[in-house]
């Protein structure tokens, strides 16, 4: 099964894709829903959603046989929410407990429960971010405002290429090589997630590359 030029949208079997798919359709025509391994491999770029706990995600990944191809991947791949704290080593998150599920591994981050310093859980709601120059974020200014639902998250690191506050200052966004995840959810977040997913859209393994060494 061949494809060109195309946006694929992982179906992982655990989250409510439609959000997701319409935001990218309002963008281009070529988005491609599918859990085929083919299809997959020969995406342009490739979409990892989710929604739920981490240790429920990971399971549905595995029955669909889809954890070493996530790993082997080498064109950009973004992961929204969930799917950005699965890209992490592990997470803490698991139906409500506090266990170690061993996520995928692409970016050496831990998940954790989210330091609201006596704010409500989940953060729910618009909030700012601040930016770096990573090509995901061009022309999106430092006080935009996404919105956000998650009790979890990963930590400042090397990896940060956002921020955004809520009690503790958290990873808004994090990336290492091809692979990039936010913790927002562009589909929800008006014009300026609009524009993150058209930065992403912009992105092929040849120009990503290129813009890291220009950034870096």
């Amino acid at each position: 099964m061949s494809q060109t030029n195309t946006t694929v949208i992982i179906d992982t079997g655990c989250a409510n894709l439609n959000s997701v798919r319409y935001a990218f359709e309002r963008l281009t025509d070529d988005v491609l829903v599918t859990d085929n391994h083919e299809a997959i491999k020969a995406a342009d770029r490739v979409v990892l959603p989710g929604v739920g706990t981490a240790g429920a995600a990971m399971a549905s990944l595995k029955n669909k046989q889809l954890i070493e191809l996530i790993q082997g991947l080498t064109q950009p791949v973004l992961g929204v929410c969930l799917g950005m704290q699965m890209m992490g080593s592990l997470s803490k998150e698991q139906g409500g407990k506090l266990v170690d599920c061993e996520c995928l591994g692409l970016i050496p981050t831990e998940v954790t429960e989210l330091d609201s310093q006596g704010q409500p859980l989940p953060h729910m709601g618009w909030n700012q971010i601040e930016v770096s120059d990573h090509p995901l974020f061009d022309g999106i200014a430092s006080g935009s405002y996404l919105y956000f639902v998650h009790s979890y998250r990963a930590p400042l690191s090397e990896y940060t290429i956002a921020n955004s506050q809520y009690g503790e200052t958290f990873s808004a966004a994090i990336a290492k090589d091809n692979f990039m995840g936010v913790q927002f959810h562009p589909e929800k977040s008006a014009a300026v997630g609009s524009a993150i997913l058209k930065n992403f859209l912009a992105l092929d393994k040849g120009s990503l590359n290129m813009k890291l060494q220009e950034a870096s």
